[in-house]
């Protein structure tokens, strides 16, 4: 298994169907375009190939500071591909997230899942993750 940072248009196009997995209503052109913006605000996406050299696995991170968390890290998106779920592949990618956090000095990582993603709530307090608050949304 290897773990790499996608940093190129390229590279995140070998990495778009497994996003598409999870942010099913944006385009590659979409993905692009705020890819770019993101990572000028400190947004990494992490990528997890298996030793066929396969993308199984992403993880779009940011180190973030507040009131409340300090220092932390901010799961934006993490996903696995669908036909390689349940295989050991999130925990990995997940536990690297964890041990860069703390090489980078956060204090905690933080996160948000949709209600309807009941398989992903099993796997993250499985992974040691306690639910601590709702998150609210409103469009401006």
């Amino acid at each position: 298994m290897n773990i790499r940072e996608v940093v190129t248009e390229s590279d995140l196009y070998d990495v778009f169907p497994v996003l598409q997995q999870l942010r099913t209503k944006i385009s590659r052109e979409e993905a692009s375009s705020l890819f770019q913006k993101m990572k000028k605000e400190n947004y990494k996406l992490l990528s997890l190939q298996n030793e066929d050299d396969e993308v199984v696995s992403l993880a779009g991170v940011a180190i973030c500071t507040n009131f409340y968390n300090e220092k932390h890290v901010f799961v934006y998106d993490l996903v696995t591909a669908e036909a390689h779920r349940s295989k050991g592949y999130g925990k990995v990618l997940l536990s690297y997230v964890e041990k860069w956090g703390e090489e980078k000095g956060c204090s905690s990582i933080v996160l948000t899942s949709a209600f309807p993603r009941v398989d992903a709530h099993r796997f993250y307090e499985r992974e040691g993750y306690d639910k601590v608050s709702y998150s609210f949304y409103k469009e401006l």
